[in-house]
């Protein structure tokens, strides 16, 4: 038989820390024994556990170890974390410790050290001169680094929800299309707000479906009113943004009456082509070819962008980096600003940004499909709050809610 002793501290039966915990234990082979517990007396105050592990073997508890402290357990014995050399350039030793998006912390030269740049399926490298740890992608990483192997000294606080989850007390459900929209925008309105007057940033991801559904003039006035600080999208969403501007037409549908136009399919192409044409986006804007529209609304405040690339892209735009990794890095240029993220309508974004954001963030999904909001969840960003909805109701609501004014439509000259 094997033992180990472990403690949960903080909102451990408000967010099912505890329940969790306790489960793993008995799923990976092993069973407890509760020695302390201490349940604070208001939603407010923290609370405490101490778990007695048991295990049939030494294989069994490591792996039970592993489970529990990703979870937010902490070994009551205090070893320091181990580290050990990447082999070379984007390689990781065997054992290495893979990350969550939860705040993290590493016990190292007798103190808690916090982890610096929070995601989750990283290495956890540290830097012994400096006395600081960070979170590294593994093509990142490079020979002689010292990253985290194993799980001990390493502790992950889980995100208090108590806070958020009183604001949608109205519905048990994270993902639900029936929902009370109008209040949960509201909501989604405050913490903007809220953000920016903590100093933090708020991200938007936007779909091409933004354009589609004819919600562009409510994002474009979203932008102007200083409520967007970063926008992550593909070349969908900027191609058809222009093309609309260019054409008044959507993937070759009339943005006015809802009909397809003769030659509409051709549309986003010649837009693309124009502003290759031009050099970039900005110059495209600068000349005047692009007057209005999103990235006119980017280029005009200065609103930082990054488009990516697929494998299913037209032209591309010249704005668009093809290179993954590279587009990666960009994003995560902006993420330790951010305080709030919305994602509309874009299934593949979604989950790709999600998987870089600390729990920390605020983070909304808004998709018409549910599936969406729950492969995202499923996909590890399990604080994520679902909304399915069309996302020009979203968007008008919200530009509604925070008191800016957005035309309903733009009619354009079809060509």
């Amino acid at each position: 038989m094997r033992i180990e002793t472990v403690e949960l501290r903080g909102h451990i039966i408000d967010n099912l820390t505890l329940p969790k915990i306790l489960d793993q234990i008995q799923a990976f082979g092993g069973d407890y024994r509760i020695e302390d517990l201490r349940v604070g007396h208001s939603s407010r105050d923290p609370s405490s556990a101490r778990i007695r592990i048991e295990a049939p073997d030494a294989e069994t508890l490591e792996d039970i170890l592993e489970q529990v402290t990703r979870s937010g357990a902490m070994i009551s014995r205090q070893p320091e974390v181990e580290l050990r050399p990447a082999p070379r350039d984007g390689v990781l030793p065997d054992d290495f410790y893979a990350t969550t998006n939860l705040p993290s912390e590493i016990y190292y030269h007798g103190r808690w050290l916090a982890v610096s740049h929070t995601e989750m399926d990283c290495a956890l490298v540290v830097d012994r001169r400096k006395m600081r740890a960070r979170c590294l992608r593994m093509h990142r990483v490079r020979k002689g680094d010292l990253v985290a192997v194993g799980h001990e000294g390493i502790r992950v606080q889980p995100v208090d929800k108590a806070g958020d989850r009183q604001a949608f007390e109205f519905m048990s459900s994270q993902v639900s299309s029936e929902k009370p929209k109008l209040l949960v925008i509201r909501q989604i309105a405050r913490w903007i707000r809220e953000a920016h007057d903590d100093g933090r940033k708020v991200l938007f991801v936007g779909g091409p479906a933004i354009i589609h559904t004819g919600a562009g003039p409510y994002f474009e006035a979203l932008v102007h009113a200083g409520f967007v600080d970063v926008l992550f999208a593909g070349n969908a969403l900027a191609a058809h943004d222009i093309e609309s501007d260019m054409f008044g037409t959507s993937l070759g549908v009339s943005l006015s009456s809802g009909r397809p136009v003769e030659h509409g399919h051709e549309h986003h192409l010649r837009a693309i082509n124009r502003v290759r044409a031009a050099g970039s986006i900005a110059k495209a804007v600068r000349a005047g070819l692009i007057k209005r529209g999103v990235m006119h609304a980017c280029i005009r405040r200065k609103v930082p962008y990054v488009l990516t690339g697929s494998i299913r892209d037209d032209g591309p735009l010249p704005d668009v980096v093809t290179d993954m990794p590279t587009g990666q890095d960009a994003m995560r240029a902006h993420i330790p600003s951010l305080g709030v993220a919305v994602m509309v309508g874009t299934t593949l974004l979604s989950i790709a940004v999600g998987n870089m954001l600390p729990a920390t963030v605020k983070t909304v999904c808004v998709d018409i499909n549910p599936a969406v909001v729950t492969k995202l969840s499923d996909r590890g960003t399990f604080h994520a709050l679902g909304l399915v909805t069309d996302a020009e109701l979203f968007l008008r609501q919200l530009a509604r809610e925070l008191g800016v004014d957005a035309e309903p439509s733009r009619p354009k000259k079809e060509k």
